[in-house]
């Protein structure tokens, strides 16, 4: 039997129909210039003819106990046709009507009885080009693992050739580690051995915690930095509805790195300070700007640089708390204050040995606690207002059976009580942006985009005069 990690039973015990806790993702294509009419029905059958799965794309939760979220198992026979399909976009066939096929997509729970991913070609565009949608359980894979995952699928050559599925990618194996030819079980391993190791594991991790915790709070002391829970309300802390709806767009990056240049920051600096501006118009607008500044949840990937692109399995991610100076009306001096939170977040962070890391990352993603009640929800502050997130992708333009990567647009989740979320993707020259929100919460949600853009104008007007 192979248990669950604690942070991914997490995603697992806190969904509901109403917090549905799956990532997704929304791929648009060119296609070939030489490409027929047919071209993604043949796409889509050369898809369902490779069977052969991988182990993480054979996952959903076992019964250990009478608890189902203790442990994994895996499905013997993937039933393919289930879990990819070929749609069609209605009439026109515009972008809008793409978006808004996606949002429904996005809004429907994963069958825990099933592996939990989906995969949907989308055909009728308008423009010729085609999308793919495709969702995996968070407590599965976290974002930065299935983006590389997601990348993998994808070359570098404008070639047609052999489709890459991604329940087929092999795994990239480390030097040290065994390849196993063990065939693969639909049920869980439930030796003593197995079980006693599992036991002695829980007992450690339950008896170290309150010195962990200890561990990171003295860090976050030292640093000066303040724990979760700290953060103003606003209208997108509140308790969520089910449906979703997104809004995408994409801007250059070599805009966003002239900013980064004339200002002497990071690149991620500028697009938290982007946002933070799009954050400020859109409450203001609304007559909802609290006086003190939001706080952003950014995640940050604790992976290894050899770690293989899609294993382990699970959440590897740390938390970083950003002061977004949303009470600052200077686009600069927003700037200045977003990028010296997030300096003094990484100082936090390389001060630590692998224990403090440890503690100091559980600490931070522990208000997703908090969702488990959401009657809890109103009675306390909020952890933080917003996750911002910025997922490293490929920086060159890629191909998947000959037909050109034009955008990939990270569509993730809002939580109870953080009704919307912010999450971007390199993707060659541009910056892939993909805002999520409760449909019932956040109203006008694409108006965030034209705040994102106004933002990213003041900005570059302000750094012009550097």
């Amino acid at each position: 039997m192979e248990f669950i990690a604690p942070i991914d039973a997490v995603f697992l015990i806190a969904e509901s129909r109403e917090q549905p806790m799956h990532v997704g993702s929304l791929q648009i294509f060119e296609t070939p210039e030489d490409a027929g009419p047919d071209f993604v029905r043949n796409v889509y059958r050369k898809l369902l003819a490779d069977k052969a799965v991988t182990p993480t794309f054979r996952k959903h939760p076992a019964s250990f106990f009478g608890a189902p979220q203790l442990a994994w198992t895996r499905a013997q026979d993937v039933e393919l046709e289930y879990h990819v399909r070929h749609l069609a976009v209605p009439a026109p066939g515009g972008r809008d009507q793409l978006v808004e096929l996606a949002n429904r997509l996005h809004t429907s729970l994963l069958d825990r009885h099933r592996p939990l991913w989906e995969i949907s070609l989308i055909s009728g565009l308008a423009d010729g080009h085609f999308a793919v949608y495709a969702k995996m359980h968070h407590g599965l894979i976290d974002g930065v693992s299935a983006q590389r995952l997601i990348a993998r699928t994808l070359t570098s050559d404008p070639r047609p050739e052999d489709i890459r599925a991604p329940w087929n990618l092999p795994r990239r194996q480390r030097v040290s580690e065994p390849i196993s030819s063990k065939p693969v079980s639909s049920k869980p391993v439930t030796s003593n051995g197995g079980v006693r190791a599992a036991a002695g594991s829980l007992k450690s991790t339950v008896a170290s915690g309150p010195k962990l915790l200890r561990a990171a709070r003295t860090a976050l002391a030292s640093q000066q930095r303040a724990l979760p829970f700290d953060a103003p309300r606003t209208m997108f802390n509140v308790p969520i509805g089910g449906a979703r709806r997104s809004a995408v767009r994409s801007w250059s990056m070599e805009r966003v790195k002239q900013v980064k240049k004339a200002a002497g920051c990071t690149l991620n600096d500028v697009v938290l300070a982007m946002s933070a501006g799009a954050l400020r118009e859109y409450l203001a607008e609304r007559d909802a700007l609290p006086d003190k500044p939001l706080i952003a949840m950014v995640p940050m990937s604790l992976r290894a640089g050899d770690d293989a692109d899609d294993a382990p399995d699970g959440v590897k991610v740390g938390a970083a708390l950003c002061n977004l100076g949303t009470d600052i009306a200077d686009p600069l001096q927003r700037l200045t204050a977003v990028s010296e939170s997030m300096r003094r977040s990484k100082e936090v962070y390389g001060a630590l040995n692998s224990t403090q890391t440890m503690a100091l990352s559980a600490l931070m993603l522990s208000p997703l606690a908090v969702t488990l009640m959401p009657g809890l929800i109103p009675l306390t502050k909020p952890a933080f207002n917003i996750v911002i997130s910025n997922v490293p992708g490929p920086r060159e333009p890629m191909y998947w059976s000959g037909a050109r990567l034009e955008a990939s647009y990270p569509m993730s989740i809002p939580f109870d009580g953080q009704a919307v979320n912010i999450t971007l993707t390199s993707n060659g020259s541009n910056l892939d942006f993909g805002v999520v929100g409760c449909r019932r919460s956040v109203p006008e949600l694409p108006r965030i985009l034209d705040h994102l853009d106004h933002a990213l104008g003041e900005l570059e007007h302000a750094a012009d005069r550097l």
